[in-house]
């Protein structure tokens, strides 16, 4: 009986899981038909995993502060570094002032268990573990995409080098569920770059409308705009009903479109390249900035900001 009730509350949870990993809404972006395609949406602090056009993982992210801000735009994903050892920029060598290069793996190094490189090394950007977990999902770093460990250790060792990371600035997200239903979410402007183009996002919703034969108050799509939750909220189900069906699908609003979001043909200029992984330890220099982690030789003062 004991091992029956462990059973259920094992496929309970893991359907629990399942469920939560479809609630997330999905950015209007096209990934790659073929081969793994990244999808980081600033606003939303999420990293979306794609494998042959289909959505795979969803992971929450903490993004660039406003100060330093992650790059926009597509990059590769490049070599990947496990128990990487920290070698700290001059800057902040200089604002320390206690002679410290370099922080060793362990649990007090703020790449975590491993960096991904993600574009050109010139940028110091990538996707890397973290000592902060509480941190993410956030607005927290310097430019860097930070992941909880555990969940960087699974991305690091999934991703292959080569693959595209697109950094993505979508504030809104409309996507239709499995039963046919419209879910509408609208996030925060952390860059204030107040580029959520609405009417393209109300003529999209209008085309679905019509095409479908339902009717949506606009009072409603307006409210959702305001309020910028970040939760995706039902713009057509019925009373009792509110409930995501099945998995969620983007659909294509950017161009005012009712039509959902296709993945791209196969990019025949991307050279397959050999998943490169440096070794064990290698050092890592970037403006790393876990502000809560302090290391037994640091000075009591803000070490990573």
């Amino acid at each position: 009986m004991i091992m029956k009730k462990m059973m259920f509350a094992a496929l309970a949870c893991s359907w629990a899981w399942a469920h939560a990993a479809q609630i997330i809404p999905v950015p209007d972006v096209a990934p790659d038909a073929e081969g793994q395609y990244v999808v980081i949406n600033v606003p939303q602090q999420r990293l979306f995993l794609y494998n042959n056009g289909r959505l795979q993982k969803v992971y929450p992210v903490a993004v660039g502060k406003a100060m330093t801000q992650t790059n926009l735009g597509e990059h590769r994903i490049g070599a990947k570094a496990f128990n990487p050892t920290w070698h700290i920029p001059l800057s902040i060598q200089r604002e320390r002032g206690d002679g410290v290069k370099t922080v060793p793996p362990g649990p007090s190094n703020p790449l975590g268990p491993v960096f991904v490189r993600m574009g050109d090394p010139k940028l110091g950007l990538g996707i890397h573990g973290t000592s902060n977990p509480g941190s993410v999902p956030g607005v927290a770093s310097h430019g860097c995409v930070r992941m909880k460990s555990p969940d960087a250790l699974e991305f690091a060792r999934t991703i292959r080098t080569g693959s595209t990371a697109l950094v993505s600035y979508e504030m809104a997200a409309l996507n239709q569920d499995g039963a046919g239903n419209l879910w509408l979410a609208a996030f925060k402007d952390p860059y204030r770059k107040n580029n959520l183009r609405v009417n393209a996002l109300k003529q999209s919703i209008q085309a679905w409308v019509q095409a479908h034969g339902k009717t949506i108050a606009a009072s409603k799509i307006d409210a959702i705009v305001k309020a910028r939750a970040g939760k995706p909220v039902c713009l057509t189900c019925g009373t009792g009903q509110n409930r995501i069906q099945g998995d969620l699908i983007s659909v294509a609003w950017n161009s005012g479109s009712h039509e959902l979001t296709l993945a791209k043909g196969a990019r025949s200029s991307v050279e397959l390249v050999k998943d490169e992984v440096l070794p064990d330890g290698a050092e890592i220099e970037i403006d790393a900035d876990d502000t809560s982690i302090t290391l037994p030789q640091f000075k009591a003062s803000s070490v990573f900001d």
